[in-house]
């Protein structure tokens, strides 16, 4: 197996002890892969967990560490896709994670109705007509804009893939949160658990992570905050051990 192609290189995720491919001109995974794998209530042993728009397989290397339920990875885009299985590869995960490249619109078709314990989602964060579009690369573009994804479909789909009582987890702009949370509504999914994410203390949130069950009784939750970094600039003692593990 060809590990590397182009401008790609072998990442570390250091708290879990695997590698990850990378390329700073195809995608990259930030910050938000990590929040979202960490907030995620998961199975810990039996069921079956799907990661939509799962880029290059960030989402699924880093639930691998928490679960040894399977997980699927499904991305549109085939570079992407293709990036993603040989960091499965590489760290040997096959018997774990398997990677679906194909459209996240309809996709319960091939993956089975309302047979998955947990869902989880990174989709694009900003509409198709946002002026960056046309500044971007294709493949950035696609990841961060609702170009052949909306809101309502990523959610619509989330839905269709959970079994009853199923839970989904998607991270998000905090601008986003009141049609997010009206689009997991109309799909069954009632909101149970909510965390903003600052960049620092005394600034307005930058991301939102939200998780709900399907066709649960409403009761929302408020997490306390995360704060990502100190006002020295260096990331928070949470932060520091989400990336890099406990220290001993």
């Amino acid at each position: 197996m060809d590990l590397l192609r182009d401008d790609e290189r072998l990442d570390y995720l250091l708290a879990e002890d695997l590698r990850i491919i990378q390329s700073p001109s195809v995608f990259s995974f930030s910050l938000d892969a990590v929040l979202l794998a960490r907030f995620a209530s998961i199975p810990k042993t039996r069921g079956q967990i799907v990661d939509l728009c799962t880029g290059n397989g960030a989402i699924p290397l880093f639930l691998s560490a928490r679960t040894k339920a399977p997980i699927i990875g499904v991305e549109l885009q085939d570079r992407l896709a293709d990036m993603a299985t040989r960091s499965v590869q590489y760290n040997e995960l096959q018997h774990q994670i398997t990677i679906q490249q194909g459209d996240v619109r309809g996709i319960a078709r091939e993956l089975g109705f309302e047979k998955y314990d947990t869902v989880t989602c990174n989709p694009p964060y900003f509409t198709a007509d946002a002026a960056q579009d046309q500044k971007l690369l294709e493949h950035h573009a696609i990841a961060r804009h609702e170009i052949h994804l909306t809101l309502e479909e990523a959610v619509a789909n989330a839905s269709s893939l959970l079994k009853q009582g199923g839970k989904a987890a998607f991270v998000h702009r905090p601008g986003r949160m009141i049609e997010l949370i009206e689009a997991m509504k109309r799909n069954r999914l009632e909101p149970k658990r909510i965390q903003l994410v600052y960049p620092k203390e005394g600034k307005e949130a930058n991301t939102l992570l939200i998780e709900g069950i399907k066709d649960g009784k409403p009761d929302v939750k408020i997490l306390p905050p995360v704060i990502v970094y100190q006002e020295n600039g260096s990331y928070t003692a949470e932060i520091e051990e989400i990336l890099y593990g406990s220290k001993k």
